[in-house]
């Protein structure tokens, strides 16, 4: 996709008139009656109601053909102007829907194509967006509701509200974002009522470049199911034994044994110990905040990726993640397995870290580097995977 620039100034000059020349209607001529005809209808006495007679005056000789009215001129048929249709607008009052498509991240959607939608067939058109993503509908009628949807390879379809555009408008759209497409996977029967099971068994194939584990991650908001107890510690039992995980627990290892944190012995045998202690602290953060307490308390320790709104709002939800999380009821309340999770990992360490790194202060300073890094995995989950969403393997 193309990085989408600031979008060009967009101008647009629509006018038009229909010009209707004048008709004048020529007044017919009064018939022509001959001077002599008069002074002989003036001399006889005639009246309007006589019946037509041959009139003799002095020696001129009127029949009764002489005194119909003369025929009047035609003038000639002027042609009748083109009109615009009834139910068309003047080309000055035509309206124009224009803007930009774009991806949940900001970026340009290429040849994406953009269907206008009416109350008639004949009100149906499509265009393709350009390199930047740019697309612009003109000529349309004032005071017609329309509908615009907008669809892309890989994207889910995205559809306007009703526009009802005034005369001569030119609307701007500027909330045309499409979001990926869920992927389409062959539902597979399981025997059990609870379409938690099925989710899980989706989420446990979730994975970053088809690596890093996404097993708590839901994408899907409306579909997710509240996770039973079995269900929760069997998530939380698949990421402790995940490649994944041993290899994150080794090369913390190897940062702690050059930092020489916990202040175990060097060589060999002091960074076996400092792995092992990054995995005991995961495995038991994970099965207490993510299993047990869940279990417990009737909360969802998954993280509900955004995916939509403004960077700060998606900035305040992945922070608050580890403070707020949503109950199996579907409501949103306070995260008591995650802080619970990170407070007794940290004192459990006590069991296996040696004398100079245990004591009180050092388990609330361990509960809050936990909570400092479980903060910065929610941002990338939200910010960083989320532009690589795991696609479910079938």
């Amino acid at each position: 996709m193309t990085t989408l620039p600031v979008r060009a100034a967009f101008l647009a000059a629509m006018f038009g008139a229909v010009a209707l020349p004048g008709l004048a209607a020529d007044t017919p001529a009064k018939p022509a009656v001959p001077q002599a005809a008069q002074s002989a209808l003036t001399a006889g006495g005639a009246h309007s109601g006589d019946a037509p007679r041959a009139i003799v005056s002095q020696g001129l000789t009127l029949s009764p053909n002489d005194l119909l009215p003369a025929q009047p001129t035609v003038a000639p048929a002027m042609p009748t102007p083109a009109l615009a249709p009834p139910n068309s607008a003047p080309e000055a009052q035509l309206g124009t829907i224009f803007g930009s498509v774009t991806d949940l991240n900001g970026d340009a959607v290429a040849i994406a194509t953009v269907v206008l939608q009416g109350a008639s067939q004949a009100d149906r058109r499509s265009v393709v967006t350009n390199d930047y993503g740019f697309f612009q509908l003109k000529d349309l009628n004032p005071g017609t509701p329309y509908h615009i949807a907008v669809t892309a390879s890989g994207f889910s379809e995205w559809t306007s509200r009703e526009i009802v555009l005034e005369p001569g408008q030119l609307l701007d759209l500027t909330d045309v974002h499409l979001q990926i497409a869920t992927v389409m996977t062959t539902v597979v029967a399981v025997n059990s009522d609870n379409p938690a099971v099925e989710q899980v068994r989706v989420e446990e194939k979730q994975r970053v470049f088809g690596v890093i584990p996404a097993f708590y991650v839901v994408y899907d908001h409306e579909g997710a199911a509240p996770l039973t107890s079995s269900l929760k510690f069997k998530l939380a039992l698949r990421t402790s034994v995940d490649p994944f995980t041993f290899f994150g627990s080794a090369f913390l290892g190897g940062i702690n044994q050059a930092l020489d944190t916990p202040k175990y012995s060097q060589g060999a045998a002091g960074y076996g110990e400092r792995v092992g202690a990054v995995y005991a602290n995961g495995f038991t953060n994970i099965l207490i905040g993510g299993a047990v307490l869940p279990s417990l308390l009737h909360q969802d320790p998954r993280y509900f990726y955004q995916g939509t709104g403004t960077t700060r709002s998606r900035m305040v939800h992945a922070l608050l993640s580890p403070f707020i999380c949503k109950g199996d009821n579907g409501r949103w309340q306070p995260n008591y397995s995650s802080i619970g999770g990170d407070l007794a990992s940290s004192a459990i360490s006590n069991l296996y870290y040696p004398a100079a790194d245990r004591g009180a202060a050092l388990v609330f300073q361990g509960a809050l580097v936990s909570l400092g890094a479980r903060m910065a995995d929610t941002l990338m989950k939200e910010f960083i995977l989320g532009k690589f969403r795991p696609k479910a393997a079938l």
